[in-house]
Formats: structure tokens, C-alpha cells, sequence
């Protein structure tokens, strides 16, 4: 009895309320622990999140729609206009009648020349009589003056009058032609009394009415514009040139018109045209892209937003561009880290680990057989061993500058590659990159050497784009502790950008800031 008593003494409602009230302290205790370890961290630095997603970079410019091809109908001769029978938007097919002018001038002009061609003729027959008359004369004296019946200037008097009937046929001729010709020319300008379509498509102007006098005299008037085919279009975007140079004849292009609020349309750079326009000290050059609209419903002189997609990275790691252009205070402790494998030494020196991963990455993309994999896995050996040499060699006393980081493998802090607050010279980092490229050359041409063709091309693409990456310093929040790190950068969108690096993975918190200490406040 007095055991049953006991047991249940133990597990007393006041002895329960006291464990349980110690546990709700102990959990308490702990969360208030984790919630100052962490506020610890996030009250000194400001961090972005590394994160999986899509990079697409655009340009945005703006343009106007019209029709690929657009025809001016004018006329060619004066007159008054006695019909017209298309309006605007009146589609029309190849020799339609668009209008009419009255031909009465030109008619009368036709009778007169056909008149002037029947007096031609007349003159001709009465030269052609003279002509043969000269010609009887010409032959009788001939005679006569071989018998020396007759004078020699007798003779002569025959032979020019010959010749002379010979030149009027010959006038008479050319004055039938003269007339003929004429009349051709006014039997022309009757045909053009009458307009014509030259082109299927439709009316997209009307600058004349019925009775209007039409006065071609120097310059055809243009009385009718036509679109020969709306079901395709065309944008000419004015683009800046310091965007020009990524534009590139193929790339996708997607537009608003205020027209149509709700949609989206889509088009494709057909030709980036080389007549720069200057506008208030402001260089643009030409885009034309081609759009489908097979559905009638753009309209040619909408003016559009448009964006050019010149890059487009899908599934990478991106990251804000506030933690890339990060740098931390020359007082602040994050100064002093430095990436690891990070010596400062000459280029090839830092990033040794990072740029033999990268070399490996890409070695397994080319279909290696037994011995290439191993003449690749010598070089890189070799690799490695002159770089931790040289890295050696950089960091002894007198060596070199202690601290400066490889600017070209990740040595470099901040956004593009800036460390201390200035930027590195250009040419400076393309002397690096050449004899980093030589010096990849010799030490990989045993292995490469036995690579075909196709292998040979993507090894040197792919080269080129590791030593061309740009590769930056960033701060990483690792249990609470910050640490430097080198990552590579990619394309930019504004407000992310894309980065890749051996050590970095979804969800890294990457400082972006430093916040003011508490005590300060």
C-alpha cells in the first residue's frame, strides 16, 4: 500500500507542473540563445542569399512599327482627277485601278500626232517622186556627157539635184519616225491617265479627291501609299552604342504597344544597320526587327517598348549585385581575409585549386579516351606543382606585395574586380591574361597534341572563356563566421548577376553590408 502511495506521489500534479515549468524555461532559454547568436550575426553584416534561378539580360530601346515594305503610288502625268476608287485600308491586288485622270489633253495631242504622221507621209511620197525624176535626169546626162553631147557643169547640175532628192526621202523618213514616236509617247501617257496598283497589299494613304487637278512637273505627286504585306512587319529601334555591340542579328525580342496594354508581342533582330544617327551628342545605330502578325493586329506606326534578349542563363546561381560591389572598410576585420589558395603572387599564382577544378570540369566534357585522361592528369599535376612553387617562392620576404590577392584569379575585391577603391588597368590585365594563355599552352601541348580536331577547338574555347572570366572577392557567412571567397561572375540582369564557384552552393548568405556596432548607436 504504502508502495502504491509513493509511486503516485511521484508523479503529483504539483511535482508535474514544476517539470513541465522547467522545461518550457530550458526551451526558452535555448531559443533565446539561437535568436542572439543569430541576431548577433545579422546585426553586424547585411547579407544576400545565393539562390537558383534564370539571369536574362536585355536592352531596352524604343521604335516605331511599319510595313516591311511600303510602295508610294504617284503620277507621272498632270490632269484632273475624275475618279478614285479605293479609300484608306481598301486592300488591293496587283493591277488595280486606284484612279483616274482625265485623258482629254492627251487625246487630242494623239489625234494631232497621228495628223503630223499622215502629212510626214505625204512629204515622203512627193521626195520619192522627185527622187526618181532626179534619178531618169542623172542617168540621161550620164550618157550625154560620155558622148560629150552635152557641158560637164550640165552633169553636175543633174548629180546634186540627185543627191539632193535623195536627202528630202531621207527627211521624210526621219520625219515619220519623229511623228511616230510622238504618238507612241501620248499613247503612254492616255495609259497613265488610268492609276494602277503595282503591288498587292493595302491602302494605307489617300492624299487626293475626285476633281482635285493633279501637277506633275518636276516631281511625281504622291497621291496613294500601300502596304504590300501586314501579315509581317518591321521595328526600327534606335539603339545606344554602348549597347550596340551586344546585339546580334537572330536574338529574340519581345515589345509592349500602349495599344495593347495586356499583351506581349514577340519579334527577332533581322539586321543591325551601321548609319549611326547623332541626336544632342547622342550616337544610336538602327535595329530592325521583323515581327509576325499574321493576326492583323498591330498597326504600322505604333510606337513600342522593346526589349533585345542578348543573353539568356536558365537554372544558375544568382546573387544581388549589392553583395559584388561590397567592400568592407580598411578597419574592418574582414580586410584582413583573404580567399583561400589567394597568395597575391603573379598571375597563375592564386586560385591554382579553383582554376585546376575549372580545367578538370572542362576535360570532362571532351570525350576523353585512357590516355588522354592521363596526359591531362600529368599537365595539371605539373600545373599545380609550379604554382605552389611560384606561390612559395612570392611569399617570402622581399617576395612581392603581401596582401594585394591575383587580381585575374580572385585576389581582386569587389564588383568587377576593384580592390582598394581603384580598378584595374585594362591593358595590365590583358598582358596577364596573354601569358597566363601562353603559359597554359606549354604546359597542356604534350595533351592537347594528342586531341582531334573537334576536341582541340572546345579545349581552346574553353580555355579562353576561363581565363576572359571575371572573378571577384566575396564575403560568406559561414556558421556565424564571416569568410573570403573567390567566385566567378557572369551575365547581369540590373539587379543579380550569375556566379559559379567550386565553393559555393544554394542558399550561401554573402554579406552586402556592414551594420553600425551597437555601441555606436
Amino acid at each position: 500500500m504504502n508502495k502504491v502511495q509513493r509511486s503516485s506521489s511521484l508523479f503529483s500534479p504539483r511535482r508535474l507542473g514544476i517539470l513541465g515549468l522547467a522545461a518550457v524555461v530550458l526551451a526558452g532559454g535555448w531559443y533565446i540563445w539561437h535568436r542572439r547568436a543569430d541576431a548577433a550575426a545579422e546585426d553586424g553584416y547585411r547579407t544576400e542569399a545565393v539562390q537558383r534561378g534564370n539571369i536574362r539580360v536585355t536592352i531596352s530601346s524604343t521604335g516605331t512599327l511599319s510595313a516591311i515594305s511600303t510602295v508610294t503610288v504617284g503620277s507621272q502625268i498632270s490632269g484632273q482627277v475624275t475618279d478614285v476608287l479605293v479609300d484608306f485600308n481598301s486592300p488591293v491586288k496587283k493591277g488595280d485601278v486606284l484612279a483616274r485622270i482625265d485623258p482629254s489633253t492627251y487625246r487630242a495631242q494623239l489625234e494631232q500626232g497621228d495628223a503630223a504622221i499622215a502629212s510626214a507621209r505625204a512629204q515622203l511620197a512627193q521626195a520619192e517622186a522627185s527622187l526618181r525624176n532626179a534619178s531618169l535626169d542623172f542617168q540621161r546626162k550620164q550618157d550625154l556627157v560620155q558622148q560629150k553631147l552635152i557641158a560637164r557643169s550640165d552633169f553636175d547640175l543633174a548629180r546634186a539635184a540627185l543627191d539632193q532628192a535623195r536627202a528630202q526621202v531621207s527627211s521624210a523618213q526621219a520625219q515619220i519616225r519623229q511623228q511616230t514616236a510622238s504618238v507612241k509617247n501620248t499613247q503612254v501617257n492616255i495609259s497613265r491617265a488610268v492609276i494602277t496598283s503595282p503591288v498587292d497589299g493595302v491602302v494605307l494613304t489617300r492624299k487626293i479627291d475626285p476633281g482635285q487637278t493633279v501637277a506633275a512637273s518636276f516631281s511625281a505627286p504622291e497621291l496613294f501609299t500601300i502596304a504590300e504585306d501586314l501579315s509581317k512587319m518591321q521595328i526600327e529601334l534606335a539603339v545606344d552604342e554602348s549597347d550596340i555591340g551586344q546585339v546580334q542579328v537572330g536574338q529574340n525580342v519581345s515589345f509592349t504597344a500602349d495599344a495593347f496594354p495586356d499583351r506581349q508581342f514577340k519579334g527577332v533582330v533581322k539586321q543591325v544597320r551601321m548609319a549611326a544617327t547623332t541626336t544632342n551628342n547622342v550616337v544610336t545605330y538602327p535595329v530592325i526587327v521583323t515581327v509576325d502578325n499574321s493576326d492583323g493586329t498591330l498597326l504600322p506606326g505604333l510606337t513600342v517598348n522593346a526589349e533585345i534578349e542578348v543573353s539568356s542563363r536558365e537554372n544558375v546561381f544568382k546573387l544581388g549585385n549589392a553583395a559584388l560591389r561590397f567592400k568592407p572598410n580598411e578597419d574592418s576585420p574582414l580586410a584582413e581575409l583573404q580567399p583561400e589558395g589567394a597568395s597575391g603572387g603573379p598571375p597563375g599564382a592564386g586560385g591554382g585549386a579553383g582554376m585546376g577544378q575549372d580545367l578538370q570540369t572542362l576535360a570532362a566534357t571532351l570525350g576523353l579516351n585512357a590516355e588522354q585522361k592521363a596526359n591531362f592528369e600529368q599537365a595539371l599535376e605539373e600545373m599545380k606543382q609550379r604554382q605552389a612553387q611560384r606561390a612559395a617562392q612570392f611569399q617570402q620576404p622581399g617576395g612581392g606585395q603581401q596582401g594585394g590577392g591575383n587580381r585575374l584569379f580572385g585576389g581582386g575585391r569587389g564588383f568587377g574586380g576593384r580592390s582598394g577603391g581603384g580598378s584595374a588597368d585594362p591593358s595590365m590585365l590583358a598582358q596577364m591574361r596573354a601569358r597566363m594563355r601562353d603559359r597554359m599552352n606549354q604546359q597542356f601541348a604534350a595533351f592537347t597534341a594528342g586531341l582531334d580536331a573537334a576536341q582541340r577547338g572546345k579545349w581552346s574555347a574553353g580555355v579562353d572563356a576561363l581565363l576572359n572570366a571575371r572573378r571577384v572577392t566575396v564575403y560568406r557567412l559561414a556558421n556565424g563566421k564571416p569568410e573570403a571567397i573567390s567566385i566567378k561572375i557572369g551575365a547581369s540582369d540590373g539587379s543579380s548577376t550569375e556566379v559559379s564557384g567550386r565553393d559555393l552552393h544554394e542558399g550561401d548568405q554573402i554579406i552586402s553590408g556592414e551594420r553600425a556596432a551597437t555601441g555606436a548607436k
